[in-house]
């Protein structure tokens, strides 16, 4: 069975806002196996106002982190949990990161995420992202769930 989300879905299950919210919907997500999401970069974005100013270019970390909060959403939903249960998943490891094309205003990222293993809290995941059919990024994934306390 696969699953869309929108916007307002995908806020219930992470806990990332603005500016630092890098998935704007869910094209298909399947529980306990994968995730199709999407990231609209546009001019807008607050990194470009520094991150090379003359020649804007979409962060490679924060293309990696569009690609772990889409594996964040699958853990959620795979796990059955939201962003305010008291769970939140952090990064353990990343491995095999691979840029292959600059991701720039006006295109739309796609974040293809599969899970490998998921065992005692732990997740592995294979993460891909694509403009169009190019492949833009490729890391493997490893995320901790924790339980945590809100900070007063």
């Amino acid at each position: 069975m696969s699953i869309t989300m929108n916007i307002t879905e995908i806020l219930q299950y992470l806990p990332h806002r603005y500016p630092f919210l890098l998935v704007d919907k869910v094209l298909e997500l399947e529980p306990g196996k994968s995730i199709k999401a999407v990231k609209n970069v546009t001019m807008n974005e607050q990194f470009f106002v520094g991150h090379f100013p003359q020649y804007p270019v979409m962060p490679g970390v924060l293309i990696i982190e569009a690609l772990a909060q889409a594996a964040g959403v699958l853990a959620f939903k795979t796990e059955n949990k939201t962003a305010d249960s008291g769970t939140l998943y952090f990064f353990a490891g990343i491995d095999n990161a691979r840029f292959k094309r600059q991701v720039l205003p006006g295109d739309t990222l796609t974040l293809c995420v599969e899970i490998v293993t998921q065992k005692r809290g732990i997740g592995k995941y294979k993460a891909k992202a694509y403009v169009g059919d190019e492949l833009a990024a490729e890391a493997d994934l490893l995320c901790a769930e924790r339980q945590v306390s809100k900070l007063a």
